[in-house]
């Protein structure tokens, strides 16, 4: 019994003692002796009780120093037609997320990756971002700046782990590797005061130091500059668009520079009635690169994804995604790819896909991939971006 239940208890019980008649004097002063011994009893319970409940209250509603802390892990199988070894199973990549409010004024978001080499088949650390934000700069304004993942279209932003299919678009590796453009410098983005619809441009200035086919680290004063404008519309209660542009100039490895602008545009349907069973999300990115050589001399190449993603249940979902892309530094050497993914969502700490792909090089025989993922949460879980 709890200390409210307790006390109710006793103090219905008093008033029934006291109707009881003794005709002893003797039994009379006892009975009222045990009764102011009760009473201070209760007293005391109830001194207890609302200390305690105090207590509990102000830990509560009192502020916390620590961070948020969340690991991910990312489990795999795989297979591909080509090779002598077909078939794998491995522990892609844990990762672990830091992130707190520094103090009014700014935040702090860490993640650290314990990733494993797909040559060397070796587990290493690195710290995939590390960054700080501002949270209250007057005109609009935010600054960033670390190691972040740049504002280049939709996925780039985006971690492994929150994307709807495992591999990455052909044109979006061959661009910019499997990481991305993931690097140092500076942000600074500027919401847009327009009352019609969402606006928000934002300035990148990065080292270069980012593993990409694209751009590399100037050992002169060159930097990695970006440029991107997003642009977001609320069609109806049911559906949104957001158009985004993007342009990238920096140092490529002739020493020469690389200027890249890319598209996305995305598409979501989600009925308000129906939006636990069903929805539909139909994305695109397209990249125009431009890359000089020594001489005078440049090559053009053009890459783009698409994909749709349907849910057909609470908890499955469909995306079939279609690929091409030209080399970079060949334009002659293209890949034409295709695949489809399904995903069960248990919860959103706990998702299950599975991903066929064949691709056709223009270099050679067409090839065969397929991957089983197997993602799961503990600790605090950040909102993905929408």
């Amino acid at each position: 019994m709890n200390a409210i239940s307790k006390t109710k208890y006793l103090c219905a019980l008093l008033p029934v003692m006291a109707c009881f008649g003794f005709a002893s004097a003797q039994v009379t002063t006892d009975t009222t002796a045990a009764d102011s011994a009760l009473l201070k009893q209760v007293e005391q319970e109830l001194a207890a009780t609302q200390s305690s409940q105090q207590s509990a209250t102000t830990t509560r509603s009192g502020l916390s120093f620590n961070p948020d802390i969340g690991v991910i892990g990312d489990f795999q199988g795989s297979y591909i037609s080509e090779g002598e070894r077909n078939f794998d199973a491995y522990l892609n990549e844990t990762e672990l997320s830091l992130q707190a409010v520094v103090d009014p004024y700014a935040r702090a978001d860490f993640f650290l990756s314990f990733s494993r080499d797909p040559v060397t088949h070796e587990y290493g650390v690195e710290v995939e971002e590390g960054y700080l934000t501002t949270l209250s700069l007057p005109a609009r304004l935010q600054l960033k700046v670390g190691k972040f993942k740049e504002a280049l279209g939709r996925i780039n932003t985006m971690h492994p782990h929150a994307l709807p299919f495992i591999d990455m678009p052909n044109a979006f590796v061959n661009f910019f590797g499997y990481e991305g453009l993931n690097d140092e410098g500076v942000s600074l983005s500027w919401l847009v005061p327009n009352k019609a619809f969402y606006q928000d441009l934002t300035f990148q200035v990065t080292s270069g130091f980012s593993e990409s086919p694209s751009f590399e680290r100037s050992d002169k004063n060159r930097f990695v500059y970006l440029g991107h404008l997003k642009n977001f519309w609320d069609l109806s209660d049911n559906s949104t668009l957001e158009l985004g542009l993007t342009g990238i100039s920096g140092e490529n490895d002739s020493t020469a520079i690389t200027n890249i602008a890319a598209a996305d545009l995305t598409f979501k349907w989600k009925p308000v009635q129906l939006n636990t069973y069903h929805s539909l999300t139909w994305q695109s990115e397209f990249f125009f690169s431009n890359r000089k050589l020594p001489e005078q001399n440049h090559v053009n190449s053009f890459g783009l994804y698409s994909f749709l993603q349907y849910q057909i249940a609470k908890r499955w979902f469909l995306t079939g995604r279609f690929d091409y892309s030209e080399m970079p530094y060949d334009n002659s050497i293209t890949e034409t790819a295709f695949s489809l993914t399904a995903g069960w969502y248990a919860t959103e700490f706990q998702k299950i896909e599975l991903e066929g792909k064949t691709t056709d090089p223009s270099t050679g025989d067409r090839f065969y991939e397929a991957w089983l993922r197997w993602i799961f949460v503990i600790g605090a879980h950040g909102a993905h971006q929408y």
